[in-house]
């Protein structure tokens, strides 16, 4: 996975991307315990990319529906990507554990499917940008080439690799990644 950077560190560029009150989100998120706070803070993250702020995250579509639009998104965008014949192994695990991952998703194993997850996003993001997703300035190049997606690294960049939250918080950690996919 690519080095982890301070995403909470406000410098000019990440302020000019990501308004206070996402950020101040993004910090409470990892803390809280309390799904009714998470499912606040992931609808304040949410609406920086591009969620009507009205939606509950219970209720980002149906649940099934966009897992379905994540798997084929990011089946489609890993398929597309060319990649150098070193990689061509990695991109075939990729696509392998996406389709593993999607098909161990239920309500019983989201925390387990959290680390799986953040693989399958680091994977595909190395596929796409190569060395330069592991360079420290990647969130800032992702920022630059496009803002939405560096919105959403900025998210990735701030989970743990590992974590022991509860299943239904994993779920929503999740979700809202899987929104932004599902939808890009």
């Amino acid at each position: 996975m690519a080095k982890t950077v301070d995403v909470f560190a406000t410098d000019t560029l990440t302020e000019t991307f990501i308004e206070k009150s996402v950020l101040n989100a993004g910090r409470k998120i990892l803390q809280e315990k309390n799904i009714a706070k998470i499912e606040e803070f992931a609808l304040k993250i949410a609406g920086a990319f591009g969620v009507n702020d009205s939606v509950s995250i219970s209720e980002f579509a149906d649940e099934k529906k966009l897992i379905a639009s994540f798997n084929d998104n990011m089946t489609l965008l890993i398929q597309k990507t060319w990649v150098e014949k070193s990689d061509a192994e990695l991109k075939e695990q990729v696509l392998y554990q996406l389709e593993q991952f999607c098909s161990l998703i239920d309500f019983d194993t989201w925390n387990k499917a959290y680390s799986p997850f953040l693989k399958i996003i680091y994977d595909a993001v190395y596929l796409m940008f190569g060395s330069q997703a592991k360079q420290e300035d990647f969130l800032e190049y992702a920022f630059r080439i496009d803002p939405g997606f560096g919105i959403f690294w900025w998210y990735i960049q701030l989970l743990p690799q590992e974590t022991d939250w509860t299943s239904e918080k994993c779920r929503i950690i999740i979700l809202l990644g899987m929104y932004f996919l599902a939808n890009y």
